[in-house]
Parts: structure tokens; C-alpha cells; sequence
């Protein structure tokens, strides 16, 4: 039901009320005085709940009617606590029990329904005492409710189109290349600047992409406004292939091992959203001048910070302006009505009004187009004059200050359906400039009860429509792309504000960057909380008393290196996430967090290691967690889960690192189960019990050792019954690789016809599985490893309508194959990865095959090939077309310019003839890169 769920303003009124309804059927609450007080709670929480939707709309509260809502909102947080806490302690018992056995049971748990009596009754006074607040001051709540549920809009895809076509940008992308390449070859610090919402980050992608091919080493690194400089340099150092003897290094040794890698190289770094000169004075640090011609791009908000970095080149400094009119307009339009042609002509005037209120801001332009094109009716004139109405009278277009630009974030967020205010506010979770993966924003949501529920939809399917709904209204940036939908979003600092500010109005999410500042913050109860202590000192671990029963109802806690004492504090924990150990540490460290057994409430569970080192102590027992749906732990060191997990019936969603065990042979008995990633075959006793997991979607398989033939024959029909599988992975370990000479994977019989992801990477398949073909209607991403192959097998490839990415390898060309010949056919196809180990001029690309390749990636044996390009190449060189990778897997070098130089002379003559011309590049990598 969409009264059940959790949101912001409201807190947790709408779920607690199916709580008491249940709780007023319990017949002992009688026998204690509870019924009665229970009832009139739950009679007044409607009332209550519909002011406060009422007042979720007002743009401005009066203090004496906003301190009111506070009071409800918290009440109803106290009050849920309360009915947990009983339910926790008093269950509700064996219903098929005897008549003595309930009294008995009644009896041992009297000490606790007297208590939550007593408790209770406190709180219908406190209730009582608010009710007559509201009477007696007489308020004013007239509103009018918001928009409903919005479906999924059908022009997502083109929204991330347009990052191909940005707007304004070629000229500003042109004139800071022009400055990169017209320089001498010294270093180059050129720093971009302007205020939140120009484009700058953007920008400086753009140049990067555009010129990045011609530097050995490229790095795009944040900042951010608050930063950790020691973790900053670490994280630099390890995108650098830099082997070091100890992971504890001081600061000045990080310095110096980047800057002794960095001393023999050309290389372009982007440095985004700084703020201040003496966090650029270490950064610049790393960066050795070597007479190479490096290149630096800094952006920042500040014209002081912009001309301390560039020293001596100061005037290169990019100042960026906002938009062209013209350029606005195409933004705005292409953005509601796919181009500025497509505006009705009623919608001319007042659109110019709109913009001009804009004044050329790309944030502004696109976060108010997205509000437009996202309402049910966007061709109502009367919506748009309001739309124009509320944005206020900031500025004439000529000076956009920040306060403007935060009226228009505003107006989108208060123009968002009031479930997605609640999941757009709990981004707040998250530290600036953090990337946020999608599946575990939406599992976060569902533990903390945001999510509506819709009949014929799953909670899943909710939510995800939930995330692409912020992305289509532009108010999270998508970050990550893989087969074709979004799988991480970072959140735009200026939104961040917005997001933040609005938390603390509602006391949905506290942010502090140590300890101490949790003391005397606060008028509430924290109910959710950040700490962030990987900024600075983390100050002293003790916590006050008045902080520490500020934090006895939290409900959502994140943690970034501070001591785990706060578990101690709240029972009512539903999510958890801890990121443990701090940088700079030296040697193991130690973590005990056997107190999560304790934690009866807690539903989503994650454990990351900030260092290889920790040792993280798991609680012996953890069936008390009976509401866990998501445990996963991301740590390198060899830990046991506790045994009766597999008594977790609501557990879903598993993902432990190599080398954690589950429980031997017993993972069938956890049906609950939709996701189950690195899960080690360990004998035919684990491959059997797979098969009764006939609920996974998502499924995770490797192994330490070869697989006798009894034990793939378990595996095999095990994965024959996982009809529901969206993804299978099966991942080598080491060098471990799971040899099916036989075929026995390609004589499944039941193969999942949904299935969305197949990597076999791990497993050497004799020849592809016939099943994998054209009935494989949603196959989007493949990765196979064959010993021979055949031309038929490739026109079977060929026949899977959604595949955009293939990983292939194959050993030899099957018997009586001359060539090995890519048909038409792979009509989605974007990227191709092929390894082939024999001559690379075998194989043949004919005509009007994978029309929507984007990137080509051949590994190749250079000893074994003749130096000759595959025939047809000419046909694989498309509009779309823009990387070709050319990869020896050996040590030695034959021929390597007589191979660049063959694909060099194709893709000439094929510019020659008007086609686009893609960049090529030639670079060795080691054996054993390709597919895993």
C-alpha cells in the first residue's frame, strides 16, 4: 500500500499506522491497558498525516506551524521505535500453540508489555499535548496535494545522447585546446573557472577525451570542498601502474613515487572543483616539469584560486560565460520538444521569459526543461506561466548570481512527486563528489520503506524506475553507462546543497566530519547519519552523553574510518554501511563488528575495507537479523560468515569476496535469495544445492580448482533450473579456468531465456553453445572463451537482436574452416573485443555488419599473424565508429609497425571516401588481460 511508506517530511507516519492496526488485534494488549491508547493513536495519525502533506507544499511554514510539524514527524518516529521494541521483545508467540504454552509465554514476556504500556501512554499524552497546540494557536495548513507516481519517460536514452552534441561547447573545447597544443614544452596549468552550474567539469571532460590519445598517461581526478589530501595522492597513486614495497606510506613518499613515474612520461591530468591554493600547493606537488610538454586543466570556482595555479600563464585562464542565447534555446527546446521547430507557437513568448531567467545557465536550462517535459500535460500554457512565476524576479539575465540558480533547483524539487522528494533527499547519505552505484542506492531505499508499492510491479522495479526518474529530470548525474542503462550517478555539488539544506529542515540526514560535532548540533534525535572522518582528525571516538542519546533512534548510518562505538547506541539501525579503517594506518588493524547481531531492525548491511590489511571480526551469529535483505562485504582478508545465515529468510541479496565461505552444502535452504555473487564450487555437494535457488537473478560462480566431471554435470543442470537468472558470471580464480572440453554448458537444456548478462570468461567452452542464438531476446553484454569456432557459430552470434557488447576468444578456426567470416548481422552490437590465436588476416567482415559499432579492441599472438588487416575492415568503419585497439598478448615484437601500418592504409582509404576517421591506437599488453 503507498500509505506504508517512509518519507521526509512525514517521517514514518504512514507505515506506522499498519503497525498499530496490527498491533490493536493482538488480544494480550488488553489484558496490559494498551488497547485503548493504542487505538486512539492510531485514530489520530490520519488526521496528523494529512496536515502534514498539506504543509509539504507551502513554500513558507509560520515558526510556531513549522515547530508543530517537527513535533508530529518525531513523535511518530518515537512511537515506531516503540512498537519495534515491543514486538522485538514479546513476538508473537506460536499461534497453534496450547492454552497453557500462551499463557506461559504471556507470562515471560509481562515485564515488557508492562513497560511498553507505561510507554505508550506517555506518548498519547505528548500526542494529546500537540494536538492541543494546534487547536489552541489556530493554523493556517490550506494546500493542495502533489503529482502521483511517474512512469519511466521514454526519452531517457535520448537524454544521454546529448552528451555526444553538447551545446555552446565547441567553441570554449576549441579555444583550451588551442592554448594546450600552441604552448611550449614546459608544463601547462590552465585553469577553467566559474561559478556552480556553467559547465566547467564538463568542459574539461570534453578537452580530455578530445586530446587525450596524445599523452603516454591521462588522469581525471575530484577534489572536492572539503578535501583529504593524503587520500586524494593515494588515490592518484593507485590508478598509476606503481608497485610498491609497503601499502603505509607518509605523504612525501606518495609524492615520490608519483613523481618518479611521472618523470619520463608526457602526461595530462584534469584537477576538478578545487577551492583552495594550499590544497593545490601538495597536489602540484606530484607533477615534475620534464620537458615534455605535460599538460595540467584545473576547475574551480574561484578567479583567486584560478590565478595562483597557472602562475606564469595567466592568461590562459578559461573564465566561462553562460550560454548564448541561441544556444540556450536549442538546450531548452531539444530538451522538451526534441527541437526548437517542435514549440507550439502559443509557447514562443513565454519560453523567452523562462530563459531569460536562465541567463544562459546549463544547469538552470536543463534542470527547468526537465521539470517541463516531465508533466503529465506539458503542453498546458497555464503550467508553464506558474513555472515562470516561481523561479522570482532575481536577476534581469544579464548578472545570474547562486541564489538564483538555487530557486530554480528548488522549484524542481518541490515539484517532484512527495515518494521522490524522500529518495532524492536520502542522496544526502552519500559525501560530496561521491559515485553512487544504482543497486545500492535502490536496495537503501527499499530497507528504509521509501518505496511505494504498486499492484503488478515488484519493489525492485519500483525503485528502479524511481532512480531513472531523477535522471530523467536531471536531478543526478548519470555516471556510469553499461549495456545500455545507467549504473551509478554522482549528485551535483550545487544540488548537494540544496539536498543537505533541506535534510536539516526536516531532520532526515546529519552530516559531521568528526565526532565531536555531533555535541550539541542538534535539537532532535539524529535519525539518519553521516560521518565522514576521512577529512582531517577525526577527533576524539568518546561520545558525550548528549550525543549519545541523540543517537539512540538512528535509523541509517554511513561511516568513513570512525570508531564503531556508535554501534553500541541504536538498536533501530536499518541500514548500515561502513567503510573501515583509516588511511595512513600502518600494519593489521582490527575491527570488531560483532555488535551488527544485535542490531534486530537491521535490513541492508555493507562492509568495505579501506585498506587491504583490515581484519574485520564477524559476529558468530546473526539470526537475529531477521529482516536482512542485503549482507555484502568487500574485503580482501579470509573471514567465515557466521553459520545460521541460512536462516535469514528474508535475505536476498549475498555478495562476499574470494575466500569468504559460506556455509557448506546448506546455501539451498536460502530461497530468499536473488543475488549471489563470488559463490565458490567447492564439490558436487555445493553444485547440487545451487539448483534449489530457483529465485537468482543475479549469480556469481568461481572455483580454486578444476572441476572433476560429475561436478560440472551438477553445475550444468543446477543452472538448468535458474529460469529467473539475469546475470551469470563464471569468473576463473587465478588461473584456475573451468575446462569443459566436453560442451557439457552447451547441451543445457533450459537455458534463461531473460538472461540480460553472460560471461563464461572463466569457463573454456570446446565450441559456443547452440542455445546461445536469437531466442536470447535481451543478451546485451557476452563474454566467451572457445577453443575453435566456426563462421556458422558467428551467424548465430549475429542472430541476438540486443547485444551491444562481445567479448571473444578463440583458440583455432574450427576443421575445415578457411576463414572466419562476421556476417550481416549484430545489428546493436557497440563494442567488440576479439582475440583470435591464429592468423588475424582469417578473419572477414562483409558488408553491412554491426552497423552500430562504436569501438573495436583485436588482441592478437604477433608471432602468429602475417602482418596483414582482416578482410572486409573497411566495412566495420561506420559514422559511429570511433576507437580501434590493436593488442599484442606476447613479449616480443614482430612486426608491429607492419601491423599499425596495414589498419593505418584501411582506414586512410576509407577517409578518403568521406567516412569519419576513428582514432587508432597500438599498445601492448600483458597474456591473460583479455576477458577477465
Amino acid at each position: 500500500m503507498a500509505e506504508t511508506a517512509v518519507s521526509a517530511s512525514k517521517g514514518v507516519i504512514g507505515a506506522l499506522f499498519e503497525k498499530l492496526t496490527k498491533l490493536v488485534e493482538d488480544k494480550c494488549t488488553n489484558l496490559v491497558g494498551m488497547s485503548k491508547n493504542i487505538v486512539f493513536l492510531k485514530d489520530e495519525l490520519p488526521t496528523m498525516s494529512a496536515l502534514l502533506e498539506k504543509l509539504e507544499d507551502a513554500d513558507e511554514l509560520d515558526p510556531v506551524v513549522k515547530a508543530w510539524r517537527n513535533q508530529v514527524r518525531e513523535m511518530a518516529y518515537d512511537i515506531e521505535d516503540c512498537i519495534d521494541d515491543f514486538v522485538h521483545h514479546v513476538g508473537g508467540g506460536d499461534v497453534e500453540a496450547g492454552f497453557i504454552d500462551k499463557v506461559s509465554h504471556f507470562l515471560r514476556t509481562l515485564r515488557a508489555r508492562l513497560e511498553t504500556a507505561e510507554h505508550i501512554k506517555d506518548l498519547k499524552i505528548q500526542l494529546i499535548e500537540i494536538n492541543e497546540r494546534h487547536k489552541r494557536y489556530k493554523f493556517n495548513l490550506d494546500g493542495t496535494p502533489s503529482s502521483s507516481f511517474v512512469a519511466i519517460d521514454p526519452r531517457l536514452p535520448a537524454l544521454y545522447s546529448e552528451a555526444a552534441n553538447l551545446v555552446g561547447i565547441e567553441g570554449p573545447r576549441e579555444q583550451v585546446i588551442k592554448w594546450l597544443t600552441d604552448a611550449d614544452q614546459q608544463i601547462m596549468v590552465l585553469p577553467i573557472v566559474g561559478f556552480g552550474g556553467l559547465g566547467k567539469t564538463t568542459l574539461a571532460k570534453e578537452v580530455y577525451q578530445k586530446i587525450g590519445q596524445q599523452f603516454n598517461t591521462t588522469e581525471f581526478v575530484s577534489v572536492s570542498q572539503r578535501p583529504d589530501v593524503t587520500r586524494f595522492l593515494k588515490g592518484i597513486q593507485s590508478k598509476l601502474p606503481i608497485r610498491l614495497s609497503s601499502e603505509y606510506c607518509e605523504v612525501k613518499d606518495i609524492i615520490d613515487n608519483i613523481r618518479a613515474y611521472l618523470q619520463h612520461r608526457r602526461y595530462l591530468f584534469v584537477v576538478d572543483d578545487l577551492w583552495d591554493a594550499p590544497t593545490w600547493n601538495i597536489i602540484r606537488s606530484v607533477f615534475p616539469e620534464n620537458g615534455m610538454g605535460c599538460r595540467i586543466i584545473v576547475t574551480t570556482r574561484s578567479e583567486d584560486v584560478a590565478r595562483w595555479v597557472c602562475c606564469n600563464h595567466r592568461r590562459f585562464i578559461y573564465r566561462m560565460e553562460p550560454l548564448s542565447d541561441e544556444n540556450s534555446r536549442w538546450l531548452f527546446f531539444n530538451r522538451i520538444f526534441g527541437s526548437e521547430d517542435g514549440c507550439p507557437s502559443q509557447f514562443r513568448e513565454i519560453s523567452a521569459q523562462i530563459l531569460k531567467k536562465c541567463s544562459g545557465l546549463p544547469l538552470a536550462i536543463i534542470t527547468i526543461a526537465s521539470l517541463l517535459a516531465n508533466q503529465p500535460a506539458p503542453h498546458k500554457k497555464e503550467y508553464w506561466e506558474s513555472i515562470r512565476n516561481s523561479i522570482g524576479t532575481w536577476g534581469s539575465g544579464t548578472n545570474p548570481t547562486l541564489e538564483g540558480m538555487r530557486q530554480i533547483l528548488h522549484l524542481s524539487y518541490k515539484d517532484l512527486p512527495r515518494h521522490l522528494m524522500t529518495c532524492f533527499l536520502y542522496l544526502g547519505i552519500y559525501p560530496e563528489d561521491f559515485t553512487i552505484k544504482k543497486d545500492d542506492l535502490i536496495r537503501q531505499w527499499l530497507a528504509e520503506g521509501f518505496v511505494y508499492h504498486f499492484h503488478g510491479g515488484s519493489s525492485d522495479e519500483v525503485a528502479k524506475s524511481y532512480f531513472n526518474e531523477l535522471i530523467n529530470r536531471s536531478l543526478i548525474q548519470p555516471e556510469e553507462t553499461k549495456y545500455g542503462e545507467v549504473v551509478s550517478c554522482r549528485v551535483h555539488d550545487m544540488m548537494l546543497d540544496l539536498i543537505l539544506s533541506r535534510c536539516a529542515e526536516d531532520n532526515f540526514i546529519c552530516v559531521a566530519y568528526n565526532l565531536e560535532e555531533l555535541s550539541g548540533k542538534h535539537e532532535f534525535k539524529v535519525r539518519r547519519l553521516l560521518v565522514d572522518s576521512r577529512v582531517g582528525d577525526s577527533g576524539d571516538t568518546k561520545i558525550s552523553r548528549t550525543t549519545a542519546r541523540r543517537l539512540l533512534q538512528l535509523r541509517s548510518l554511513q561511516l568513513f574510518g570512525v570508531s564503531l562505538s556508535l554501534l553500541s547506541l541504536s538498536k533501530y539501525i536499518r541500514v548500515l554501511i561502513l567503510h573501515l579503517g583509516k588511511t595512513g594506518t600502518g600494519g593489521n588493524e582490527r575491527v570488531d563488528v560483532t555488535a551488527i547481531g544485535q542490531l534486530f531492525q537491521l535490513r541492508y548491511l555493507k562492509i568495505v575495507s579501506l585498506h587491504h590489511a583490515l581484519v574485520i571480526e564477524l559476529p558468530t551469529e546473526i539470526q537475529g537479523l531477521q529482516y536482512l535483505s542485503t549482507l555484502e562485504i568487500d574485503c580482501t582478508n579470509e573471514n567465515s560468515l557466521p553459520s545460521d545465515i541460512v536462516h535469514l529468510s528474508r535475505l536476498s541479496h549475498l555478495i562476499v569476496p574470494s575466500g569468504i565461505g559460506l556455509p557448506d552444502g546448506k546455501i539451498g535452504s536460502m530461497k530468499s535469495l536473488c543475488t549471489l555473487q563470488k559463490f565458490e564450487i567447492l564439490d558436487i555437494k555445493s553444485a547440487i544445492s545451487l539448483g534449489e535457488l530457483t529465485n537468482l537473478k543475479d549469480l556469481e560462480l568461481y572455483s580454486k580448482q578444476a572441476l572433476s566431471e560429475r561436478e560440472i554435470d551438477a553445475l550444468v543442470t543446477s543452472l538448468g533450473k535458474l529460469h529467473k537468472l539475469i546475470s551469470l558470471r563464471m569468473s576463473k580464480f587465478a588461473e584456475c579456468i573451468w575446462y569443459d572440453e566436453d560442451n557439457r554448458l552447451g547441451s543445457l537444456s533450459n537455458p534463461p531465456l531473460n538472461i540480460e548478462r553472460l560471461h563464461l570468461g572463466g569457463w573454456r567452452l570446446r565450441r559456443v553453445p547452440r542455445w546461445i542464438n536469437g531466442h536470447l531476446q535481451n543478451l546485451c553484454f557476452l563474454v566467451l572463451d572457445v577453443t575453435e569456432m566456426s563462421t556458422d557459430e558467428v551467424r548465430l552470434l549475429g542472430e541476438l537482436p540486443s547485444l551491444i557488447e562481445l567479448c571473444l576468444s578463440v583458440k583455432r578456426l574450427a576443421p575445415c574452416s578457411a576463414s572466419l567470416v562476421f556476417g550481416a548481422g549484430f545489428p546493436a552490437l557497440e563494442c567488440l573485443e576479439f582475440f583470435c590465436g591464429g592468423d588475424m588476416s582469417h578473419l572477414c567482415f562483409e558488408a553491412g555488419v554491426m552497423p552500430n559499432l562504436q569501438k573495436i579492441i583485436l588482441f592478437y599472438i604477433d608471432i602468429e599473424w602475417s602482418g596483414t588487416a582482416p578482410v572486409g575492415i573497411e566495412h566495420l568503419l561506420n559514422k559511429r565508429l570511433r576507437d580501434i585497439q590493436l593488442h599484442p598478448v606476447t613479449d616480443t615484437a614482430v612486426d608491429a609497425e607492419r601491423i599499425s601500418l596495414a589498419f593505418t592504409e584501411a582506414i586512410r582509404a576509407h577517409t578518403s571516401r568521406g567516412g569519419a576517421e576513428p582514432y587508432l591506437r597500438f599498445a601492448r599488453i600483458r597474456r591473460g588481460s583479455l576477458i577477465e
